[in-house]
Formats: structure tokens, sequence, C-alpha cells
């Protein structure tokens, strides 16, 4: 089934037949991808087939140590696209079925101007193509579901069959298959068949319609891949063979779960999983993240064959980390490097930095005010990120001396990780439900707890006033 809606928005319906602003501008391509990690082969994983997120990678710049404020789809979407901290939003949870709007960033923020409305704002278009604020998976698919209104001038919802094929979905919890481990290798379906695949088309046909226009724009395409269920055509699971699949190995703070806190999301189905079934799920996430990547890549190269590409700053990242089975966890909500550790590439014309990687410490934050002042526009005062345009010229420079992270737990217990320098700090409920220190250099699984090593009391005591700091902002 290949089903595309398009809602315009009230009182703006003719927006897209004004004429354009005579003063040229830069046009920005905001590409997304959904429960992505940095399982991609330019992040230094070569078994994953990845071409045309590596290709980009080599035109743009790879920032290698970017990170979310809150490894969760809405609150981490609505801080990056506010330019707003989680404590600012007050966002920390995904919306439930009573009074969504309770769960919009407009009932704490109305007057906000988010990063995609200032550039509306400023005489481009402004167009949605798919999930870009908080859409449920795979429920939500088709629909506008707490999408921010005053962003856009239109938005293009596509459905497709993966949306359809519930039933012969392999899940954990059949239930559930947005939030357990579901795959499904299609055998039928194309990739231009499947939600992503028809909006690749979509923003296709957008770009081209740009092109005639000569107009400046502003378009963010939200793929839904590679977010459980994981459902691609079969030839993407056939680019990773399921006995070549290794399951994480477990530390004994793992198996303990020490501190409760880290391990609270643990989910009695996916601890019962035979090892057969996580191999099917790797793989499954896998074959998604490399049909994404197919689709982003038309998307790409629509934009150079129009001749689009020396006018516009194209970015990709993902809205947060991800677990397959590292930690013994799965999904999102951790403070884990995994969980919070996302690609981000900005290629923009012009920048001396192409084709090099930051290795500075940055934030999604960063990007609204970044797009911001490469776009010759004046960002908003109250913005939380920092402007990444020098380390687009020179990736040598750093803009952070530390990334701060935050997450909340049933009953309004709060964990916060501090990313600084080669050091991951995290404390559960300030430090009283546990506290966790890794060198993420010499123990990138994670493994050893350093935090009561006494050397380390300074650095613990810098790292907790900067939580306390952010703490006290709620």
């Amino acid at each position: 089934m290949r089903l595309c809606s398009l809602f315009f928005l009230v009182g703006l319906a003719g927006a897209s037949l004004g004429a354009a602003p005579t003063a040229p501008k830069l046009n920005v391509l905001f590409l997304v991808a959904d429960d992505l990690n940095c399982d991609l082969g330019c992040y230094g994983v070569p078994e994953m087939k990845t071409p045309n997120i590596d290709r980009l990678a080599a035109r743009g710049v790879r920032f290698d140590h970017a990170y979310c404020q809150y490894p969760l789809c809405s609150p981490s979407r609505t801080s990056f696209l506010t330019g707003r901290r989680p404590n600012a939003t007050g966002i920390y949870t995904n919306p439930g079925q009573q009074n969504p709007f309770a769960f919009h960033f407009r009932a704490n923020l109305p007057d906000t101007v988010t990063l995609p409305q200032l550039f509306k704002n400023n005489g481009w278009m402004a167009v949605r193509v798919g999930k870009l604020y908080h859409f449920g998976v795979p429920n939500d698919i088709g629909t506008s579901s707490l999408d921010d209104y005053f962003s856009w001038d239109f938005v293009v919802n596509p459905r497709g069959r993966d949306r359809e094929e519930h039933d012969r979905i392999n899940s954990l919890n059949p239930a559930n298959l947005g939030a357990t481990l579901s795959w499904l290798a299609d055998e039928e379906g194309e990739d231009a068949d499947h939600t992503d695949g028809i909006g690749a088309t979509e923003a296709v046909k957008l770009l081209e319609r740009f092109k005639r226009e000569s107009r400046p724009f502003f378009l963010a395409v939200g793929f839904y891949r590679p977010h459980t269920p994981y459902v691609a055509p079969k030839k993407y699971f056939d680019l990773y063979p399921r006995d070549q699949i290794k399951i994480p190995a477990l530390s004994a703070e793992d198996r303990a779960r020490q501190p409760a806190p880290a391990y609270v999301l643990a989910r009695p189905e996916e601890d019962a999983a035979t090892d057969e079934q996580r191999r099917s799920a790797i793989q499954g996430y896998h074959a998604a993240t490399s049909f994404m990547d197919a689709q982003l890549g038309r998307v790409v190269d629509a934009l150079d064959r129009l001749g689009l590409a020396d006018n516009t700053v194209i970015v990709f990242l993902s809205d947060h980390g991800y677990h397959l089975g590292d930690h013994g966890l799965w999904h999102k909500r951790t403070l884990f490097e995994r969980g919070t550790h996302v690609p981000m590439i900005i290629a923009a014309p012009g920048a001396k930095g192409r084709g090099r990687v930051a290795q500075g410490l940055t934030e999604l934050l960063d990007l609204y005010p970044t797009l911001a002042a490469l776009c010759g526009l004046q960002a908003p005062d109250y913005l939380d990120g920092k402007n990444l345009s020098p380390v687009l010229q020179d990736p040598t420079v750093t803009v952070r001396d530390a990334t701060l992270m935050q997450v909340r737990r049933v009953g309004n217990l709060d964990g916060y990780a501090v990313r600084s320098g080669r050091w991951r700090y995290i404390e559960w409920d300030g430090g009283k439900a546990g506290r966790q220190l890794f060198d993420e250099e010499t123990d990138p699984a994670e493994a050893t707890n350093l935090v009561d090593v006494p050397k380390m009391a300074p650095l613990i005591a810098e790292w907790h006033a900067l939580i306390d700091h952010e703490r006290g902002r709620k």
C-alpha cells in the first residue's frame, strides 16, 4: 500500500504560491533518523552497510562525540527543535493517551520560536516529511501526532506497507510492537512501498518543486527507521547473516543490575529471549538501518542532481542512542554512552573542515544556533546551545568542556550524566540512588565503575556541581 497524506496548515495553504524572496539564502536539508545509534561505517563499524551516510560524512564534518540531552524520542526532539534543555521545556516523557497536549512543549513554552519556525518566519519554506516531533511508532505513522503546527508551512505524512503488516511481525510482545524487540524481513514489498521509501519519494518531489520555484527551503525529513518494529525489505536482512552476529558480554555490575535505576527498564520478555531471538532482533535493527540509509541516499542524490547542494546545508542526526543487548539492555532511556551518543554530520557549503572529524564534545542543542548562524538569522537569546560554525571551519576547535544528559524514572527520580573528556559520570537522585564513573577510552564497554577511586574525587565534585546547577533550573 502506498499512502501519503498532505496536510496544509490553517491559513497557510497558499504559502507555497507566494513570491520567492529576492535575496539568496542557504537552504537546509535536515535529516533525522529514529532510534539510531552509532553503528555506522563512518563511525568505525565496518560491518555496517551504510554507504550513503558514509558518503555524507566524507563531504561534511562528522562529530565524533555528539550527545542528546534526553535519551527518549519526545524529550530529545523537543529539546533540539526548540534549542532548550528538558528542564526548560518541561518534557520528560513521551505522551500518553490522556491529554496528549500536556506533553507538548507549547503547554509550557507557548511563545517559543522553534528551529524550523525561525526559518519559516524569515521567508524560507519550512516543510516536514515524516517524523520530526514525537510520533508513536508504529501506530502514529501516517498522522501528524504530536506535531507543532507553528513550525511548518506544510507537512507530508507518509504511510507504507510496514504500517499494515503487523500480523506478520515477529515480536517478543505483539501487543507492544513499538517498545519491544520486533522484526520482519518483508519478502514482497519494495523500498518504495515502505513508509520511509514513500517519504524519500515525497522529499525528492519537494526538492524538484523548490528548484522550479527558486524557493529557499528548510526541508526536514524524518525517517521512522530503525525504530522497532524493525521492518525492511528482505534484501537488507540478507546483508547481516545471523550466524555472524555477536551478543555483547556483560560485566559484574550488569549481571547484578546495580545501581538499580540504571537497569530498571530491562523487560522480562527480553531477559527471557533466546540467543537466536536476540540475534534476529539485532539483524533486524541493522537491516532497518541500511534500509533507512538507502532512502537517505535517494534524497541527497536528488539534491545533487538538481544542483542544489552548493547552496544547501545538510544535517544528519539521530534523536538518541540505542542499546542492542549491551549492559543486558535494549532500546533507550539510559545514561550509558550507548544510550546518549548520537551520530551527527553537518555538510555546509564552503566549510573548510569538510571531510574531517570533530573530536570535541557537542550536543544536539547546538544545532539550532549553528544553523541560524550559517544562514544569517538572529537566533533567540534564550537558546541553551552553542554555535558550531567555528568547528565546521576547523574541526580541532572545541566549544564545550562537558556535555550534560538527563533522564527521569518513575517517582520523579532524576538521573544525570556528564561526559567530560574521556570520562562519563552518572548519578541517580543526586548520588543517593547510585553513582557510576567510566573511562570511555580504556573501558568502552563500561565494565569497571571507578566512582570510588580517590584520585577521581575532585573531578567528580566538579561534575556534581554542574549537575546541581542544571537540577536547580527545574
